[in-house]
């Protein structure tokens, strides 16, 4: 509930569209899976501080950026069973309110104070953008391989699941070996996900 209030907080902006656009696709539902994997990591971890909540709004946001730009890519007309952002607003409006996520989501980083923080989940919002340019390579090529698809879904699915769940071990201080345990899991979890989306 906390993080849910945090993510409605911040993707409020005078510019009506973007709360409107936004709210659009965060009320249509999602299983909030990767910001859960923060609130789970930093428990598990023994963190009993707040820093966890606003993180876990961030993956959240660099999520559903992800998901404004990827129905654009792929020319989406529905998102959970509803219409897609740009089916309604259209393909400009979504784009750059995705931008304006992932903004924010650079925002609370920051605001988080935490250059390892900022670095993980930099990576990773890096790291799915690469993952979205190389699936619209390999997409339609029947000569992709499977070593090439799981690239695809590394980058692009389970990078943001890494992240999540790294960043729980992180504020709660845990020494760099638990950190790489959450991240694998994190991963391999992620692959797991999208291989059975897909």
């Amino acid at each position: 509930k906390e993080v849910n209030k945090l993510i409605v907080n911040h993707m409020d902006s005078p510019v009506h569209m973007i709360p409107q656009l936004a709210g659009h696709i965060i009320a249509a539902g999602g299983k909030r899976l990767r910001p859960m994997l923060t609130l789970g990591s930093a428990r598990m971890c023994g963190y009993t501080g707040t820093r966890h909540l606003s993180l876990a709004a961030t993956v959240e946001f660099i999520h559903t950026a992800t998901l404004l730009h990827d129905d654009v890519v792929d020319d989406s007309s529905l998102r959970r069973g509803l219409k897609s952002a740009n089916a309604v607003w259209g393909n400009k409006a979504s784009v750059l309110v995705g931008d304006f996520l992932f903004s924010r989501s650079f925002q609370l980083m920051v605001t988080d104070g935490s250059l390892r923080v900022l670095e993980i989940l930099s990576d990773a919002s890096a790291k799915i953008a690469q993952g979205e340019v190389l699936q619209l390579i390999t997409s339609n090529d029947t000569d992709t391989g499977e070593t090439a698809y799981l690239d695809v879904i590394k980058a692009k699915t389970a990078q943001l699941f890494a992240a999540a769940c790294r960043v729980g071990a992180i504020v709660a201080k845990r020494p760099k070996v638990e950190e790489d345990a959450l991240d694998t899991f994190g991963m391999n979890l992620g692959i797991a996900f999208q291989l059975i989306d897909d």
